[in-house]
């Protein structure tokens, strides 16, 4: 059975290495945990979705090609791989100086989640590098491309978007845990420094 041109053996293989990918510590899983351990489930969720549509947006724009123009600039690449990294160190700056009073301070604390979400994820060329070096690999290239690569972006955005939801969960049960001050002060300070480390890592991987 095909469906686009792609055989469903393709896909349920496509499938299989998105979540194997999806469940490698990443910036990601590490900023969803710090967001909602410290916050909870309604500002964890608001980061998902931010996240969800970065990663969209980045496979339409590998679709159009215009990932692969980032991906053979020196130039292009590195400023987005820093400002990834400067990013994500920021939002551990900011998680271990302030936490959760740092967005809930605000007018609109699920925007800004879900703002960050999408930044992080615009501004993160191991995504782009996917949807160049992976997602291709599975398409069938006697049929047009763009539809395969959308239908495929689909299936790594949901299946992301799934385990994304289940840290969530999981990370959320800890907030109770954390009422107290000191113990939420410690967490919180723990998860940032994680991020920390997962944004030098980042650094580390994308590097050319």
């Amino acid at each position: 059975m095909t469906f686009l041109g792609l055989d469903l053996a393709v896909v349920a293989s496509f499938a299989l290495a998105s979540t194997l990918i999806e469940l490698t510590p990443g910036p990601n899983m590490a900023y969803l945990a710090l967001i909602s351990a410290s916050e909870g489930r309604r500002a964890g969720f608001a980061t998902v979705t931010g996240v969800a549509l970065g990663l969209g947006i980045v496979g339409v724009v590998a679709a159009l090609g215009v990932a692969q123009i980032i991906q053979a600039s020196i130039l292009l690449y590195e400023a987005l791989r820093w400002a990834g990294i400067l990013f994500l160190l920021y939002l551990a700056w900011d998680g271990w100086r302030q936490g959760s009073d740092a967005v809930s301070a605000g007018d609109r604390p699920d925007e800004q989640h879900f703002l960050r979400g999408l930044v992080t994820n615009l501004l993160n060329p191991k995504a782009a590098v996917f949807y160049i070096a992976v997602l291709p690999t599975f398409v069938n290239p006697s049929l047009p491309l763009t539809p395969q690569t959308l239908f495929l972006t689909l299936i790594y955005v949901g299946i992301a978007t799934l385990i994304h939801g289940l840290i969530v969960v999981l990370a959320s049960r800890l907030q109770p845990f954390l009422t107290d001050p000191r113990r939420e002060r410690i967490a919180r300070r723990t998860l940032s420094a994680l991020l920390a480390l997962v944004a030098l890592w980042f650094g580390w991987s994308t590097a050319r």
